[in-house]
């Protein structure tokens, strides 16, 4: 069972689906002291900064209000437009967000908060093609950005580009090389055009930027399976339940012990998972390898292990009919399905 890489969206704000955060809007508006110098009002500007500490207190109706008393003096503010941009963000309102962001980068091109934020809407509009224009837009405000080169790493991947993510994934953990996110990122792209050692490098690197998570782990138990580095394939699997019982990793696990020759640690692990999750057919498939080889090793006299055998590629063809090794690997020994 394939575990699907995690792509994590790094955004300034609580996204749905994405792991935590803990970023207010107020890091996607435009700092006050950005104002333009036509508008030379210091009530303005106090109502901005009441509007500003309202939403970051969760208060968005009354933040919204105050942003919109602004605008009503001042049709020209864009961080007015870029603070009602945040809060719809925040409230996962993205189609509303998407025109406030938009019309503050019309009033202000070089206003990166208002183009990064322009971005994120589109983004999670999945309108991932404007998306990557407008990223491309902040990045020549501000290259060193690690938010808005890992966004549009992200935006790629969610392309289906893991070329073109690649170059801002490795970006992004140059300008933030502490950023958990920002190396799973890296080692999903690198996993996509099939750079295992360098996705379990970046993966690796996660862990020790992140609390590690059990999908985490298994992305790095998937690039170590596939270079066949069986004793870190059973460390990892032992680190992931740790964190959670996982059928699928115990697995991997005993296919390991099996690759090093430790068959009595295998048919444990085998076992193990099945008893986590009892429809793993490879798991049935491991245990009747398992009990197959003890046939084998005894000469072909140990006829409980032969059946033993049988009995766990049945279990195994019950779940997964679509298995012709198995069905050649039961008829060359003799065993009745």
């Amino acid at each position: 069972m394939l575990i699907r890489p995690v792509i994590l969206l790094l955004t300034t704000l609580a996204v749905a689906g994405c792991t935590q955060l803990g970023m207010g809007p107020s890091d996607v508006r435009a700092p006050i002291g950005t104002l333009p110098e036509t508008v030379d009002h210091e009530a303005i500007g106090e109502v901005l900064l009441q509007a500003d500490e309202q939403a970051s207190a969760g208060n968005y109706d009354t933040a919204l209000a105050l942003f919109h008393d602004v605008l009503e003096d001042d049709p020209t503010s864009a961080p007015a437009y870029i603070g009602i941009g945040g809060v719809y963000i925040e409230q996962g309102s993205y189609a509303e967000a998407e025109p406030a962001f938009a019309r503050a980068a019309k009033l202000e091109p070089r206003n990166f908060y208002a183009q990064f934020g322009h971005a994120l809407s589109l983004q999670m509009l999945k309108r991932f093609v404007e998306a990557v224009r407008v990223y491309h837009r902040s990045l020549t405000i501000d290259p060193d950005s690690p938010k808005a080169n890992l966004n549009l790493a992200t935006t790629y991947l969610q392309m289906d580009e893991p070329n073109h993510a690649i170059v801002f994934a490795e970006k992004a953990v140059e300008v933030d090389p502490g950023n958990g996110p920002a190396w799973v990122n890296l080692g999903v792209a690198y996993e996509r055009v099939d750079r295992w050692s360098d996705a379990a490098d970046a993966y690796v690197a996660a862990s020790e930027r992140m609390q590690p998570t059990p999908e985490l782990m298994i992305n790095l138990l998937n690039m170590l399976v596939r270079q066949k580095r069986y004793r870190e394939v059973i460390n990892v699997a032992d680190t992931i339940q740790k964190l959670r019982d996982d059928g699928v990793s115990m697995e991997r696990k005993g296919w390991a012990h099996f690759r090093l020759g430790e068959y009595v640690e295998a048919e444990e692990a085998y076992r193990a998972a099945i008893e986590i999750d009892d429809e793993l057919w490879r798991a049935y498939n491991g245990l009747g390898c398992s009990a197959l080889n003890r046939w084998l090793l005894s000469d072909r006299t140990d006829e409980e292990a032969k059946m033993e055998a049988r009995d766990a590629f049945r279990a195994s063809l019950q779940l997964n009919m679509d298995q012709a090794k198995v069905i050649r690997l039961m008829l060359e020994y003799g065993m009745r399905r």
